[in-house]
């Protein structure tokens, strides 16, 4: 007995300050909502009674017209730790973060959260219009809790990093929207939080305003800050967070590493309905009146003995493939490629044109596969959207597929990469410097 004393009490103590390094544990919540405004009202009533009668149990069932917003979360966020919260408009994401900030209150379930909270949602909402920019960050600054004191210490901070200098005497009515979240963003990270809650913020300004954000997010992390990340951005929830939550319906789908948790999202947004990613597509073949010589009848991938995918993995050799039937003898066809992410802005992350290349190409009449050869697939996991056309210089089409939708599978390494990078490793000697050797 004695011999295994100190073993229970340095075990004790290990989760004693396990449990310390927590700032957010969530346990067994769940919300519900009416869709009745006149019933809400009702029930609203029913509730306040029976928590004065303490009645238990009333929050089990839904009555009429009630549903789920959430239903059985749990999770715990450590200090330090950033996590990203995904999933379909009305998972239930905006809820969670509005219960951890204490602006609704949970049916079942509750939430504990050490230290101060910083809520990002709706930045500039709770500015007072007719109040200049400065007035609004001294009331703001007051509202999130700084003192007197501590405001006149960060003001400053604030203004330069919201940008805002000229129109700072205006008053906020003046202000676009992008200003007015700027700001508001600026007051919320420069108050010292321990908990951030960001919920589809960091769009706010240009490019540069963004890049500022996410470097000042970097340095709140590494002063042991702790977000949670609301994002329909996969790079910001890849880049920024170590752990995800897959919200849908209220309930939690998957959880764990950000590359596997986005990977079920998009594997459940995109199989399912007409946006289906099947990885190779048939087309109908186009009657002789409607066809202008070349139709394309196909698109796929194959791999690199000449087998049929269902989608390329980043890093490896791929062929992508446009099957066509020209009608006669073609000389100097030119095939292009422009492929956007599914998940983003909408910008395109890939250009490829055999003209661009100097590589047109002669067909012979009958069907032909037009080969596009990867020697490395180079786009990050994830779904992506195809365009291709078959044309002749200078703006003739032959043909076209407007959106031809594909995943690109993962491998081991490329959770935080926005692209496949070949590379080798070696160790070599400078010239001049003679190796020296030492015996051991």
């Amino acid at each position: 007995m004695t011999a295994s004393r100190p073993f229970v009490f340095e075990k004790s103590m290990l989760e004693l300050a396990e449990q310390d390094d927590v700032v957010v544990s969530v346990t067994q919540l769940s919300k519900k909502f009416c869709r009745s405004l006149k019933r809400a009202l009702y029930y609203g009533v029913q509730d306040i009674a029976a928590e004065l009668l303490i009645k238990k149990g009333h929050h089990e069932t839904l009555r009429t017209g009630e549903f789920w917003a959430l239903r059985d979360v749990r999770f715990q966020l450590r200090r330090g730790e950033a996590l990203g919260l995904i999933g379909p408009n009305g998972a239930g994401k905006s809820t969670l973060l509005r219960i951890i900030t204490g602006l609704i209150k949970p049916n079942i379930g509750e939430v504990r959260v050490t230290g101060k909270v910083a809520p990002l949602i709706a930045l500039g909402a709770g500015f007072n219009p007719v109040l200049t920019g400065r007035e609004n960050i001294h009331v703001n600054l007051s509202i999130l809790g700084l003192t007197k004191r501590q405001i006149e210490h960060t003001f400053e901070q604030v203004v330069e990093f919201a940008e805002i200098e000229d129109a700072l005497d205006a008053p906020v009515l003046t202000y676009s929207s992008g200003m007015a979240a700027r700001l508001g963003f600026a007051c919320a990270i420069h108050t010292s939080p321990d908990v951030l809650l960001i919920d589809e913020v960091l769009a706010v300004g240009d490019m540069k305003f963004r890049a500022k954000c996410y470097r000042q997010l970097t340095r709140l992390r590494e002063n042991g800050a702790s977000f949670v990340l609301v994002s329909h951005n996969p790079n910001s929830v890849l880049s920024i967070c170590n752990s995800a939550i897959y919200l849908s319906g209220g309930r939690i789908i998957a959880d764990g590493p950000p590359d596997a948790v986005m990977t079920k999202y998009e594997e459940d947004l995109f199989t399912q309905g007409p946006e289906k990613i099947v990885g190779q597509l048939q087309l109908p073949e186009k009657p002789a009146q409607q066809s202008t010589g070349l139709d394309i009848l196909a698109l796929y991938f194959r791999d690199q003995a000449g087998n049929m995918l269902e989608a390329p993995s980043s890093g490896e050799t791929v062929y992508f493939c446009v099957k066509c039937r020209a009608r006669a003898e073609m000389s100097r066809v030119g095939v292009s490629v422009l492929i956007r992410e599914l998940f983003g802005d909408g910008e395109c992350v890939l250009n490829l044109s055999s003209e661009k290349d100097d590589c047109l190409l002669d067909l012979a009449s009958g069907e032909t596969e037009l080969q596009l050869h990867m020697p490395y697939c180079g786009l990050k996991p994830g779904s992506y959207t195809m365009k291709v056309y078959v044309s002749k210089r200078p703006l003739h089409i032959y043909d076209a597929v407007e959106s031809f939708r594909f995943t690109v599978k993962a491998i081991e390494g490329m959770s935080q990469c926005s692209f496949y990078q070949p590379r080798s490793w070696t160790a070599v000697r400078p010239k001049d410097e003679p190796l020296q050797l030492t015996e051991a």
